[in-house]
């Protein structure tokens, strides 16, 4: 009912107010129509429509609220989320490098020991050559020693035939028997 004063007195702001001739009067539209209006308005009142309206209007203006908040928490957890991203790519760009920094080191080391392999082959290979020479070396002293033996072997085996007699050979044998026959028992 507190609609109801403001109502009237727009009611009788009307043009139909200032027009002549009997306002009151069931053959006058304007007021056919201001009573209609006044009807129509105290139908809204009854029934709460402004009540209604006013509900509507506040409960949309609390879904848009909620909306906004909504959307502020998810602009946050949006920058939460790329705050977290940015931080783990940092970490994964950073343990890249470290990953880079130590397979260059491995690298280097590897190369080192390469080296160092390939210098211990080529000592041994060498020692080996050397090792091999000297073998061939003390080798054909010894073809050539054994050589010289048996070749002075047979030139003194027929010097001493030429000079000794049977008899002389005959006792030279039997001592060589009785000497092996002594040192093999």
């Amino acid at each position: 009912m507190r609609f109801a004063l403001p109502l009237m007195l727009a009611a009788t702001a009307t043009p139909a107010v200032a027009a002549s001739g009997p306002f009151f009067s069931l053959a006058n539209t304007d007021f056919i129509v201001t009573i209609g209006f006044l009807i129509f308005i105290g139908i809204l009142v009854y029934f709460k429509v402004p009540g209604m309206l006013t509900g509507m209007l506040d409960s949309r203006a609390e879904g848009i609220r909620n909306d906004l908040d909504e959307a502020r928490a998810l602009r946050e957890e949006a920058q939460s989320l790329l705050a977290s991203y940015e931080r783990k790519t940092r970490e994964a760009n950073d343990l890249a490098a470290e990953i880079v920094a130590t397979a260059k080191a491995e690298a280097e080391a590897a190369n080192v020991q390469a080296r160092a392999d390939l210098e211990a082959s080529v000592e041994r290979r060498l020692n080996a050559a050397v090792d091999q020479i000297d073998s061939a070396r003390n080798a054909a002293v010894r073809e050539v020693r054994d050589r010289a033996i048996s070749v002075a072997t047979a030139v003194a085996g027929e010097i001493v035939a030429k000079q000794m007699s049977a008899s002389d050979a005959d006792a030279l044998i039997d001592q060589s028997i009785e000497t092996v026959s002594a040192k093999l028992h």
